[in-house]
């Protein structure tokens, strides 16, 4: 089971409006190495730029953004811009824009600010932000982007509280019939699933249903004699399957040669008793983002699609 990260909030403190530095004696534009430019007008510094995620990174470029906002230009933050206040993950990389709600198709982009039409909602403040709703956020990026992220934000929100398969079911339906994407954020609303632990298991998943695979089991306990062996991310009967497996060998930073040897000898005594009670398969980021691959790697242990679909069936999903 891939171990699980909550994203940490940007902290829009760490921001800094060029004027104010100025007027304190500092010119960051010559002090490149200590002030990274985030936008017109804004820096942040060098040092704390380094340490975000690019999630985070397109946050402080959102919290930016409505820092220098001319005073009576209200906006609500919308698709993948909210997505990164929220803290969802994100598959793709970041757009460079910052996504806000408009109600006209005529809207362009202007400013660093991308136009997402869409109807209108009860935004929620978040850290000085307008900001959609959750729910509302996950089906904006259903219409405008990929499936692959908006399950993987889909997934988060359900996971983390953020809001419910009802929270997501009534945004789809307030969708109009006829509005692009409005299929897509139902096969959404019915993908969600809160048992995906991270962007690349909710990748992964979707790479399975679109390879007309059989639903998979989400965190899979594995027993034997001598007790839990621990959880697989995905499960079928007699495979177990794990995303971006690797990590579980990493060594604690800065940790000592009796402690990192430890460690490894405890993941190969896993791996050994998971493997008596399983085939077991492992894939990385690169696999996971090719299709055809993943689709060859699970066939060779056997799973291959089906004549048709039983992803939606009743109890088909038992995460």
């Amino acid at each position: 089971m891939t171990a699980l990260h909550l994203p940490v909030p940007l902290d829009p403190g760490l921001l800094r409006l060029g004027v104010d530095l100025r007027r304190a004696g500092v010119e960051p534009s010559r002090a490149v190495d200590d002030w990274h430019h985030v936008r017109h007008g804004v820096w942040v510094p060098s040092a704390h730029w380094a340490e975000l995620a690019p999630g985070q990174r397109h946050a402080a470029v959102v919290h930016a953004a409505n820092l220098v906002r001319r005073p009576g230009h209200d906006r609500v933050v919308a698709a993948w811009s909210a997505a990164a206040v929220w803290g969802m993950p994100r598959v793709e990389d970041w757009p460079s824009c910052v996504g806000v709600l408009s109600h006209s198709r005529r809207a362009s982009r202007s400013g660093g600010l991308c136009p997402v039409v869409g109807g209108d909602t009860e935004p929620v403040t978040v850290q000085g932000l307008s900001v959609t709703p959750p729910a509302r956020t996950v089906v904006d990026l259903a219409r405008t982007g990929t499936l692959e992220s908006a399950v993987a934000a889909a997934d988060h929100a359900l996971r983390n509280g953020l809001c419910t398969v009802a929270d997501l079911s009534a945004e789809v339906a307030a969708v109009a019939p006829r509005v692009a994407g409005r299929r897509t954020a139902a096969l959404v609303r019915d993908l969600a699933d809160p048992g995906s632990m991270s962007a690349g298991e909710s990748l992964s998943r979707v790479q399975m249903y679109l390879l007309g695979l059989p639903r998979p089991r989400l965190q899979v306990p594995y027993t034997d004699d001598r007790g839990l062996i621990g959880y697989t991310d995905f499960g079928w009967a007699g495979v177990a399957g794990e995303f971006d497996g690797r990590v579980k060998y990493r060594v604690p930073e800065g940790a000592d040669p009796e402690t990192a040897a430890q460690v490894l000898w405890e993941e190969k005594q896993r791996e050994d008793r998971l493997r008596r009670q399983a085939r077991v398969v492992r894939w990385v980021w690169s696999v996971a983002l090719d299709r055809p691959a993943l689709g060859r790697l699970l066939g060779s242990v056997g799973i291959r699609p089906e004549r048709r679909s039983t992803w939606f069936d009743l109890g088909a999903s038992v995460s």
